[in-house]
């Protein structure tokens, strides 16, 4: 996107007619996002209905001031909303970092899979965090575990296991994973990415070192590439588990992991209770409470897998 498209984009957003705004006061709130509604509308109707249920909702007694951002304007688009002095900012990464390194006064509410949040030095502890952030954290290291275990069912002769994600981001999760696949007698290959195109070079390099499954980081890029996975997946018939359901409804094989549409409407209700006064410091750091088994039969009927009977009958849901 180009700087002036990006300033225009803005100036659209946020043109609400004067009068408008005198006769409905409203709360404003800043969301950064780097995918549009249209990738992950029912994200976007998650935290809606966490705001409603605080009870703001927007046009009515809410603006929200969103930032669809590419990553070389990610700082301009957190810059806006801090001179905006929006009432609260939601983010998830990579936009967490940088709200955090924007504002130490704003509010700031986020979900994050891949961080935690004490060592990173966001927040003080999990049940005080002290700052002016709070949110929904994973780095829970013992789902990878969970997931390896479930990759052995599918493939019983399973002996090498490939791990993608991004370097940095996704250091404790290798680390975790690696650890489970060696506890299981499995030996690991680390496939790093770091864009789009990498998972297709990772894809190759595991078909080239007779790889007999992949466990899949979660990283807002491995999000948003999981129709791209599941295809080269499929295309060289690689078992891939996620963390996220939407891997498997977009035509991956397996996930098992948060649910995360959950997790955007307690983020929801969360910046409501800060509208409504809360302060984020005193908001505990919540940790995802329920855990999601998907399926995806018809891609484990093109793989060649089979999926054991007592797999599917505890699945939570099942893509046909």
């Amino acid at each position: 996107m180009r700087r002036r498209d990006f300033i225009a984009a803005i100036a659209s957003a946020t043109a609400w007619p004067h009068a408008a705004r005198a006769q409905h006061p409203t709360m404003v709130i800043g969301w950064l996002s780097n995918a549009p509604e249209a990738r992950v509308p029912h994200l976007f109707a998650a935290l809606r209905r966490g705001l409603a249920d605080a009870g703001y909702v927007e046009g009515k007694n809410l603006t929200i001031e969103y930032r669809v951002y590419t990553q070389e304007l990610l700082h301009e688009a957190v810059s806006d909303l801090v001179l905006r002095k929006v009432n609260v900012i939601f983010a998830i990464p990579p936009a967490v970092a940088a709200a955090t390194n924007a504002t130490t006064s704003i509010p700031i509410v986020a979900i994050d899979l891949e961080d935690d949040p004490v060592a990173n030095g966001y927040v003080e502890s999990l049940a005080r965090p002290g700052g002016n952030i709070t949110g929904i954290f994973l780095d829970i290291p013992e789902l990878s575990g969970k997931q390896v275990g479930l990759l052995k069912e599918i493939v019983p002769r399973l002996s090498r296991v490939a791990i993608l994600g991004v370097p940095g981001l996704n250091a404790t999760q290798f680390a975790a994973a690696e650890l489970s696949a060696r506890a299981l007698g499995l030996e690991a290959e680390i496939m790093e990415v770091r864009s789009a195109d990498d998972f297709e070079r990772a894809m190759e390099a595991a078909s080239r070192k007779h790889v007999g499954a992949a466990i899949l980081l979660s990283s807002p890029l491995a999000f948003l590439s999981f129709r791209k996975i599941g295809e080269l997946a499929l295309g060289k018939r690689l078992p891939v588990i996620s963390l996220l359901a939407e891997f498997p409804r977009s035509g991956g094989l397996i996930a098992y992991g948060p649910n995360i549409g959950e997790l955007w409407r307690r983020a929801g209700d969360y910046v409501g209770k800060i509208l409504h006064g809360a302060k984020p410091g005193e908001l505990p750091i919540q940790r995802p409470e329920r855990f999601d088994l998907v399926i995806n039969v018809k891609t484990a009927g093109a793989l060649g897998v089979t999926v054991p009977p007592t797999l599917l009958a505890t699945a939570d849901e099942v893509v046909e």
